[in-house]
């Protein structure tokens, strides 16, 4: 299990196909829009870094759009044939 850190919270590396994940580019695009996802899909797509968010249904947030359950067939509908892309999943260390 590989554990990366992007903007002070902590994820694991899921996925990282084709060496998509590169953590400079990830910090700069990553806002507190994604903060509420359980996991984050990146993508490049004409050279240009793509991020999704993904919750699982436990997810207060979840929506049908937006469910894990569903990224491969995002992947396959919605980025370039065979490209680069990584998926990180947030780890929770303030459960209490």
């Amino acid at each position: 299990m590989k554990i990366v850190e992007v903007n002070s919270k902590k994820y694991e590396v899921i996925k990282d196909y084709r060496d998509a994940l590169d953590i400079d580019e990830v910090n700069d695009k990553l806002t507190d829009y994604f903060e509420s996802f359980d996991y984050i899909l990146g993508d490049y797509a004409y050279g240009k870094l793509r991020l999704k968010g993904f919750n699982d249904k436990s997810n207060k947030n979840f929506k049908t759009i937006n469910d894990i359950a569903k990224i491969d067939e995002y992947i396959k509908n919605n980025c370039a044939f065979e490209c680069r892309h990584f998926i990180l999943k947030a780890i929770d260390i303030e459960k209490k």
